[in-house]
Parts: structure tokens; C-alpha cells; sequence
């Protein structure tokens, strides 16, 4: 078997019946032993080994959990299978290799006899987890049955475990080799200066000492402290944090002192790199993320990494009034709204103590409505004069008091400082607009806290640019609106009409005022709804009625990128307003008779013929369009017959022989169709499908569009001209095919069963699999039955068979003379 997907081979297997499957199994078998290594990440070799040769085991092996199945692997004990495992890394249903150490390894050294010598020749498991193994696999062995594992372990985890671990692990190795087994481990630690004394001064001498103890076991056990590390899972924790890998949580039960008293041992973050997992980084900045973590440790953090610390931990009050934080305000906008959120931090002193002031109102959350309430409180001591408003506003960037002191500051009537009566440093809207910078979203943000009636006393007073910030970026109530309007004019809402991306309600009310400028702005939104740019070209109003399209909206015509803005043009094409018209003839080259009939035919019913006669003296469609259209403007019923060509025009049959005309640009007429704002003529694509006389080519492009039929997109399946892209599974996803019809008409047959494993996934919204396998189970037992020979000789051909499945599966059958 030549094709590289184990798939078809396990495939095949699961639809024969038992016997007939046994038999391909035999038959197969070098291609099972690679399916099977391929499957759990081993060498063939070790898959025969383990799986044995009977055929319904090996059958049996190709469907099992992986991971399942390794481990009973692994409790076989054997050394051999133990370093094969190893290196395993098995696949499930998908092709992603999984490691499956972490589950392997505990299995594998609780079933292994330390005595066997084979797990310590080169090249076994020993060396292996000596030379390779991470943190967390050196703590497995740790608690292994292998004295010079524990003793490894001992000397590479050493520094970053607790006294008591550490003692549990001399006593393990004790209760294994005795003392002779502890005075080896000294001498190595003694002979391997760059060990140190392990990070534990004391151990050298208790292990001495136990070495030379009538029982070292009961002396070890004796001086641990009790009840302290007990739990493995604390251990391990412990291990990942001074490793830099975790946990992200605390351990359930795991005493905050016992933590202390390590960090005060081996400070987090003094850990060197010992074993290949260890990370760069502060361990003290992951430990502060623990829930619960104790204020202390989270401000020893905070003194050395302030903002880190701000991003990770809960910090307490008083890391918000220190005097000499650096970056101030990154550590005011990472930590000030989570913690007022969760509420460990008072609204109330936060305004009253923290500063600067500027830093607090930026970093405030605003959408927190005790946090609202808290500030509008605070600001009902400005009250609805504009000159405590403007005087705020001129001073938040220059006081370094709290928010409390700034209101205080501007409301009083005693300092010798000048008191605002106008808007500092007015500045014009901007075209587009920008958000605000500097103090102004600081300003805006506290403003809107404010109760309405001071609001709609202060907004006459803003400058051009905090009204556009107002409106555009702010959220004022309708009457704050109208109050803006009313003192600021229709420049405010031209100006509210500068930017993209605004909410619905907001572009409701923009579209609702019918404003010229306003909605030359709109127009150029990316995000507006092609119906709105269809009525402001054809001069229609929201509120009623119908203009001539303005000057404004036409100059934005003009200004158009035609490359990348054909379609905005293209909405007017139905319009009839003679200066849109005049603008698409200019500027776009109409592909589609039927295009320009349309254009024609709404110019003639809007204006009559005279504007029809404008835009044919352009000179810039067909010469025998012009001739025939000129002769229709004098007659009487000369509308009427525009319109009975253009219905001729927009015939099915017609556009087919539009699309038809090249196919070696099938996929260009498409597009060209489609953006005239024509519909493809589905139902002439059919019967052309059906008849063969559809052009070589043209199927591509169709079956990627949303409305193609059921009919097109089974003809693309047959074809190979038609690669398998997105289409099939939006297709399949949409019901419009099923995985049946892939089975069923897809060609080649190894693509068919690629796209089968593609599309018919098991997410919630795959579809059913079970009609495709009794599909297939149907064909099988038809053609194949229990002939092992038709079945090998079927997947034999698989890799350069042209047909579909069925055929693959029929001809498999004729070839071996398997008949029904």
C-alpha cells in the first residue's frame, strides 16, 4: 500500500466483517505494523512486540484510546518497551503528537524492577530521564523504586525543595540501599563542587550522620518536621512555580507560612537554571497571582517590579499612595479598575487620596456605576456653573493633588489663580476625526458623570473639538444632544459624522437629518448598509420624499477610487438622478448589456428623455447602443421598448451567453456580473450543466458563491477541475451537501476520503457521520463481501485511482470476480 493514510487501511478494517478483516490484516500486515507505529509513536519493532501477531489484536491495537493503551504498555515493565515509550508520541483521531510522558512515566517506574540491569545499559531509561528530563519527570523519580534516579533527582532538585522533601526523599533512598546507598549520595554531592550544599546547609551533616545510624531510615523519618509538605501535589506546585512554569493557582490546602519560609530559604527568582525547563523570569511575580496571596509578598514584589506586579497581583491601598512609584500612571490604569472592581479598593478614598488626579480619572472604570455614582457625587460640587466646569478642565493636567482637591480647587472663589470663562486653547473639528488627546478624554470622561442639568449648562461652552469628542466618542443623553446641537448648530452634526465605526443608534440619527454634508460623510463609511448608499444616490429621504442627489454626495463621487470603490459607484446605477448617472458613465466602464439598459432605462423614467440624451452625448457607451437608444426618444412608446430590451437583456439565456463568452475569463464575467449587481441565471447554469455545454471553467467560481444550487455544487464535486477548497465544507455546513454526496461523487477517490476526514469532523455543528458509514458499508458488502483479496486490491488502488469511492469499490470487485 503506497497511500500514507492510515485512515483508509483503518477504514477498511472497520467495515469488513470480523473475519474478513482478520484475513486483510494478514494480509496487510506491514502496512498495519506502520498504521499502528505511526498511531502510538513507537518503532515497528516494538508495536509487534507489544501487539503480538494475532490479526483481530492488532485490529483491536488501531482503534484503542492511545493513550490507554500505552499505559498498559507501560505496565508490562519491560525494559525494552520502557525506552520506547519513552520517545512515544501517539496520535488520536487527528494528526497532532501528543507526549504521553507525563502519564507513562509513574506507571512505568512503579511496574519496573530496579534490580533488572537492562534499564541501566546505555541507551535505557535511566540515562534517558538523566540526560533529558525536566522538573516535573525528576520529581517522579524522586519516589521511584531506582536508587541512583532518587539520588539524580536529589542533586538537581535540591535547591528548590522544601526541608522536609527533601528528607522524605533521603529515607526513600535509605529504605532502598540502606546507608551505604545515603553515603554514596554524599560523596557525590562532595565530589561535584558545583552542586554546593544543595541549598540546604544542614543536609551533608544529616546525611553523614544517617549513613553511619544503626536504622538511617528511622533517623531520617525522625527529624522531619511533621504534617509540613505532605501532599505531592503542593510539591509539585512548588517545583513548577521555582521553575517558572506555574501553576496559575494555588494548590488547595497549601499553608501560606510554609510558603513564606521557603521564599526567606531561597527567595523566588534567586533559582538557577538546573534542569532544561527552568524559564527566565520573576517567581515572586507568579506567586502574587494566587488568590489570597498575603499583602507583604505582594508589596515585596511591588517594590521590585512595580508594574508586572500591577498587571498580576491584587495589590493592597497602600500601593497607591506611595510618594516615589515609578510610572505612575501605567500602575494606576493596569491595577485602579480591577480592584475597585472587585471591590478591595474604596471608590470613595480613592478620589480622596490617590494621586495625581489626572492618573485617577484616566484609570477609573467608568462603566462601574458605584464608581459613577461615587464621582458625581464628587462633581455636584462644581454644579452647573460653567466657570467651575472650564476651571477644572484647565487644571486637571497641572494639579499632582487627588481628584477631591481638583474640584475643591476649582470651585473656590479665594485663589489668586485665574478663574476660566472660555475654553482653553479652543481648537476646531477635525475632518476625520480623531479621538481625544492630552487632557480632553480625561475631561469627557468625568464630564459625562455629571448630572444633566450641569451638563446642558456646560456644553455651550465647549470648543468645536470637545463637542465632535462629545457626540463621537461620548455618550450624551438626547437632550444633552440636542442642548449641543442647539448651541453649536448643524456643524456639530457634520462634524459627529467625520468618523467610521459609529453605533447604530448614533448612525440612525445622522441618517435621519437628510443633511448633504452629513451624509457625504456617511457615505464614505465601509461599514454602511449598501441600501442606505442606494438611497442617498437615488436622492431619496429617511424622512419622506425624494431631491435631486446633492452637490456634496456627487463631489464625493467624484473624489472615488474606482479600483477599490467600484461598488459604492455601482449602488447609483438604478438611481436615475441625471448627475449620478453622469458620474458612472464617466468614470466606469459598464461590462453587462444589461447594465447600461438599466442606467438608461432609470434616467429616462427620472428625468425623461432630454437627460437621457446627456449622458448618450458623453460618448461613452457602445456606438450601437447610443444609435438605438436615440431612435427610441422621439417615439412615444419608446420607454416601453427600452424596458422590453432590457428584460430581454436580463433573460437568463442572455446573461449565460454573457458568461459563456470567453472561457478563459469565466471567472472575471463572473465577478463582472455580480458587480453590476446582477444575480447569475442559476437556473440556465442547470440546464447548461446538464445538457455538458456549460464552459470548462466556469463551475470554479460559481460554487463559491452563497447561492449557487445543490445541483452545480454536486457537478463541481465530479469535477476535477474543481479543487476541493472552502466551498465543500461551507457547503456541507449549509446542508447543501452532505458527506454522502462526497462519498458518493467526489473524484479522485483519495480525495474524496481526504475530504471526508475534513468536513466531516465532530465539532457540534459537523453533520451526522452515520448515513456516509452505512453508505459505505452498503458498497462494501456489495462489491467486496468477505473477499480479503478485493479488499487489499481496493486499497491498493486507492492512491491513483481517478474515480470516485463507489467506482474504486466496484472496480475493486470486478477485478477479483466478486459479484453480487
Amino acid at each position: 500500500m503506497t497511500d500514507s493514510s492510515p485512515c483508509a487501511l483503518r477504514l477498511a478494517l472497520s467495515l469488513a466483517d470480523p473475519a474478513t478483516a482478520d484475513a486483510l490484516a494478514e494480509r496487510l500486515r506491514p502496512e498495519l505494523s506502520a498504521a499502528l507505529a505511526y498511531r502510538f509513536g513507537l518503532p515497528e519493532e516494538t508495536v509487534e512486540q507489544l501487539v503480538g501477531s494475532e490479526p483481530a489484536r492488532m485490529r483491536a491495537a488501531l482503534t484503542a484510546d492511545p493513550e490507554e493503551w500505552l499505559i498498559r504498555a507501560a505496565e508490562l515493565g519491560d525494559p525494552a518497551v520502557g525506552r520506547a515509550l519513552w520517545k512515544a508520541r501517539y496520535r488520536p483521531d487527528g494528526d497532532t503528537a501528543m507526549s504521553a510522558r507525563e502519564r507513562l512515566l509513574p506507571v512505568l517506574l512503579s511496574a519496573a524492577d530496579p534490580l533488572d540491569e537492562r534499564w541501566y545499559e546505555d541507551g535505557g531509561l535511566v540515562e534517558a530521564i538523566e540526560d533529558e528530563a525536566d522538573a516535573p519527570t525528576l520529581f517522579l523519580a524522586l519516589t521511584s523504586g531506582f536508587p541512583a534516579l532518587i539520588s539524580y533527582a536529589v542533586a538537581m532538585l535540591g535547591p528548590y525543595l522544601p526541608p522536609p522533601v527533601m528528607l522524605d526523599a533521603a529515607a526513600a533512598l535509605a529504605e532502598l540501599a540502606g546507608g551505604k546507598g545515603i553515603a554514596s549520595l554524599v560523596r557525590g554531592i562532595e565530589t561535584t563542587p558545583e552542586l554546593g550544599d544543595l541549598g540546604h546547609p544542614w543536609f551533608l551533616d544529616v546525611l553523614r550522620r544517617a549513613a553511619d545510624a544503626p536504622d538511617p531510615v528511622s533517623f531520617l523519618r525522625e527529624r522531619r518536621p511533621a504534617g509540613e509538605w505532605t501532599d505531592p501535589a503542593q510539591v509539585r506546585a512548588l517545583l513548577a512555580l521555582r521553575s517558572g512554569n506555574g501553576p496559575t493557582a494555588r494548590p488547595a490546602g497549601l499553608d501560606w507560612e510554609l510558603i513564606r519560609r521557603e521564599h526567606e530559604r531561597l527567595p523566588f527568582g534567586r533559582e538557577t537554571r538546573r534542569t532544561p525547563d527552568f524559564r527566565e523570569g520573576s517567581r515572586l511575580l507568579r506567586l502574587v497571582r494566587w488568590e489570597g496571596c498575603p499583602a507583604d509578598l505582594v508589596m515585596e514584589c511591588f517594590h521590585e517590579a512595580p508594574e508586572d506586579t500591577a498587571r498580576s497581583a491584587e495589590l493592597p491601598f497602600e500601593a497607591f499612595t506611595m510618594p516615589s512609584t515609578a510610572n505612575r500612571w501605567r500602575l494606576l490604569s493596569d491595577a485602579l479598575g480591577p480592584g475597585i472592581r472587585a471591590g478591595r479598593l474604596s471608590v470613595e478614598r480613592v478620589l480622596a487620596e490617590v494621586t495625581p488626579a489626572e492618573a485617577v480619572l484616566d484609570s477609573l472604570p467608568y462603566d462601574h456605576e458605584p464608581t459613577r455614582k461615587a464621582l458625581a457625587d464628587l462633581l455636584g460640587r462644581l454644579g452647573t456653573d460653567p466657570v467651575n466646569w472650564l476651571t477644572c478642565y484647565a487644571r486637571i493636567g497641572r494639579t499632582d493633588g487627588s481628584v477631591a482637591d481638583l474640584i475643591a480647587d476649582a470651585c473656590s472663589t479665594d485663589s489668586r489663580r485665574t478663574r476660566r470663562t472660555s475654553w482653553p486653547r479652543p481648537s476646531a473639528a477635525q475632518f476625520p476625526a480623531s479621538p481625544p488627546e492630552n487632557t480632553r478624554p480625561t475631561f469627557l470622561a468625568m464630564f459625562q458623570c455629571a448630572s444633566e442639568e450641569a451638563q446642558i449648562a456646560v456644553v455651550p461652552h465647549f470648543d468645536a473639538r470637545a463637542v465632535q469628542h462629545l457626540l463621537i466618542y461620548g455618550e450624551p443623553s438626547p437632550k444633552v444632544r440636542e442642548a449641543v446641537v442647539a448651541a453649536h448648530g448643524v456643524p456639530a452634526q457634520v462634524s459627529m459624522a467625520a468618523t467610521y465605526g459609529l453605533s447604530g443608534e448614533k448612525l440612525a440619527y445622522l441618517l435621519d437629518l437628510d443633511e448633504p454634508k452629513v451624509d457625504a460623510l456617511l457615505f464614505c463609511d465601509p461599514d454602511l448598509d449598501l441600501s442606505e448608499r442606494k438611497r442617498m444616490l437615488a436622492g431619496r429621504l429617511r424622512g419622506g420624499g425624494i431631491r435631486p442627489v446633492p452637490g456634496e454626495l456627487l463631489a464625493v463621487l467624484d473624489d472615488l477610487s474606482v479600483s477599490h470603490d467600484r461598488d459604492w459607484l455601482m449602488a447609483g446605477l438604478e438611481s436615475g438622478d441625471l448627475g449620478v448617472a453622469r458620474r458612472i458613465v464617466d468614470r466606469v466602464r459598464l461590462h453587462v448589456p444589461a447594465s447600461r439598459l438599466r442606467l438608461l432605462a432609470a434616467v429616462w423614467e427620472r428625468g425623461g428623455p432630454d437627460a437621457v440624451r446627456e449622458i448618450l452625448a458623453m460618448d461613452r457607451l457602445p456606438v450601437t447602443l447610443r444609435r438605438r437608444t436615440e431612435k427610441l426618444l422621439d417615439t412615444p412608446d419608446g420607454l416601453e421598448r427600452l424596458r422590453a430590451h432590457l428584460a430581454e437583456e436580463e433573460s437568463p439565456a442572455r446573461l449565460l451567453a454573457y458568461l459563456s463568452r470567453s472561457a478563459l475569463h469565466t471567472e472575471e464575467q463572473v465577478h463582472r456580473l455580480l458587480g453590476e449587481g446582477l444575480e447569475p441565471p442559476w437556473s440556465a447554469l442547470m440546464a447548461a450543466q446538464k445538457a455538458g455545454s456549460l464552459p470548462d471553467g466556469l463551475l470554479g467560481p460559481l460554487v463559491e458563491l452563497p447561492g449557487c444550487p445543490r445541483e452545480l455544487l454536486l457537478a463541481a464535486l465530479t469535477s476535477p477541475a474543481v479543487p476541493a477548497t472552502d466551498w465543500v465544507h461551507d457547503a456541507v455546513r449549509s446542508g447543501k451537501l452532505t458527506p454522502v454526496d462526497i462519498l458518493t461523487h467526489r473524484a479522485p477517490a483519495r480525495d474524496a476520503l481526504g475530504q471526508l476526514r475534513r468536513y466531516g469532523g465532530n465539532g457540534p455543528d459537523a453533520p451526522d457521520r452515520e448515513p456516509v458509514r452505512e453508505r459505505a458499508a452498503a458498497l462494501t458488502r456489495e462489491h467486496l463481501a468477505a473477499d480479503a483479496e478485493a479488499w487489499a486490491v481496493c486499497l491498493q488502488l486507492l492512491p491513483t485511482f481517478a474515480g470516485t469511492l463507489p467506482e474504486l469499490v466496484a472496480t475493486a470487485g470486478a477485478m477479483t470476480r466478486v459479484h453480487p
